[in-house]
């Protein structure tokens, strides 16, 4: 199973539908205004899937035909480039996992497992743990924290450090994650972030039931 959703598998009717479906920040709440004509325009250009989308918005000049073609702003079609390539969070570096041991790391970037999608995969290819584990060099406890960490940073907005909080509070996974009940987890976090362990502030529970939606989009 790959680390991204596969595009081509979404329509654009099915990203309108998630797009409606997300309390989005207030930064992108503007996408939804007219959202179904604007996306008429699109598809009436032969932009089909979040494939097609991603690829003709993928660069100024391309964005700005798109918006010549479908009379769209180009403010929007921007906005729009920077929602969708949110859902396909950067593979994350090993070393940026700072409280795993470093010996662990430089093992798995020996065998040529470099970043968080690199883990993922090569997890997601193996009959199990333990074969991984054996080829790799670790243990199959520390390799399972490494493969925890990768599946959560698939989800949208997920940092290291969110990830980390995540498995202290027994969400290791995103499907977990997005079976999670809102206030259960916003509750277990804040356990977790006691006395401003990881960040100062608050944790809002309207942004948990965002970080559960998007966990409900990423393939298990």
């Amino acid at each position: 199973m790959g680390y991204h959703i596969d595009a081509e598998e979404i329509s654009l009717d099915d990203l309108l539908k998630r797009l409606e479906e997300t309390d989005l920040v207030p930064g992108r709440a503007s996408l939804l205004d007219g959202i179904e004509s604007k996306f008429k325009a699109l598809e009436q250009q032969g932009i089909i899937t979040l494939a097609d989308l991603r690829k003709e918005l993928k660069n100024s000049k391309r964005l700005e035909a798109v918006a010549t073609l479908t009379g769209l702003d180009t403010n929007y079609l921007v906005l729009l480039r920077r929602e969708i390539e949110s859902f396909f969070p950067k593979p994350i570096a090993l070393k940026a996992l700072d409280w795993l041991p470093q010996g662990e790391i430089a093992r798995l970037e020996e065998y040529g497992l470099r970043d968080t999608a690199a883990v993922y995969e090569a997890a997601s290819r193996s009959k199990n743990l333990s074969d991984l584990a054996k080829k790799t060099g670790l243990d199959v406890a520390m390799l399972e924290k490494f493969v925890q960490l990768a599946d959560l940073t698939r989800v949208q907005w997920v940092s290291p450090t969110v990830a980390r909080m995540l498995v202290e509070a027994d969400y290791d996974s995103a499907f977990i994650v997005a079976a999670a009940d809102a206030g259960d987890l916003c509750d277990s976090l804040m356990r977790v972030n006691a006395g401003g362990r990881f960040f100062k502030g608050k944790i809002g529970l309207r942004d948990i039931k965002r970080l559960i939606r998007a966990a409900g989009h990423v393939p298990n």
